[in-house]
């Protein structure tokens, strides 16, 4: 199969040597089913040795750079690197999804969130495919370019919180109160529900998040308590 990578090898800057370890990386699992005269495996194993090296490289920037950081600040500082908001985001960059090799029923379904793993998870078999093709120092220079590059971003505004300890923090440094939520309407089948709910600081109803579990509700109203003007 013939797939042209020009674009996507300067603007990594790494030349391709074996053209299978990158197709593998952009083939996902529901291709190989439609397609059964397709002799390469799909992403999952690179996906699988790219996460390994993405969490080695993070956590050994650092380890080296920040001496001095508890173990538990240095765990959430990685888990903002490595997460998939933060994967699709540099997919985006590369524009990843316009390489994808997908089903017919998965290349219809854009924006939802099975997509939006998709895309990320193919940034990790990339990584797992240069480390292959070209090395650890290759790999290495691509996590530190597209990756590491957004860390001083991430902790200039606290990014490494979750919405909810974000919210939680600034409403106890400005207010002195821990915010609450509570569950505002429930509807839907058992198996299908949608929640509504709110974040309060005080008595004072802040925001309104939805979400197919109280905790995803939770993390919108927190997500949109965030964007506020009360601060």
């Amino acid at each position: 199969m013939l797939v042209d990578f020009t674009k996507l090898e300067k603007k990594i800057k790494i030349k391709i040597k074996n053209y299978d370890f990158w197709i593998s990386a952009i083939t996902h699992r529901s291709y190989i089913n439609e397609h059964s005269e397709f002799t390469l495996d799909h992403n999952e194993r690179l996906e699988f040795l790219g996460d390994a090296v993405l969490e080695i490289v993070v956590t050994e920037y650092l380890f080296n750079n920040f001496p001095k950081t508890p173990e538990g600040d240095l765990t959430n500082w990685r888990a903002s690197l490595v997460n998939s908001e933060m994967l699709f985001q540099v997919a985006t960059e590369l524009n990843l999804e316009n390489y994808l090799l997908l089903s017919k029923g998965e290349a219809k379904d854009k924006n939802s969130k099975a997509r939006h793993y998709i895309i990320a998870n193919a940034v990790e078999a990339l990584i797992g495919a240069i480390y292959l093709d070209s090395g650890l120092e290759k790999a290495k220079k691509f996590v530190v370019e597209f990756i590491i590059s957004k860390f001083q971003n991430i902790l200039k505004n606290k990014l490494y919180l979750d919405p909810k300890s974000k919210f939680q923090e600034k409403s106890q440094e400005v207010y002195g109160i821990t915010p609450s939520y509570k569950v505002l309407k429930e509807s839907g089948p058992d198996h299908n529900k949608t929640f509504e709910v709110g974040l309060y600081i005080g008595k004072d109803l802040i925001s309104v998040g939805l979400g197919t579990s109280k905790q995803e509700a939770q993390i919108n109203a927190a997500e949109k308590g965030n964007t506020k003007k009360q601060w």
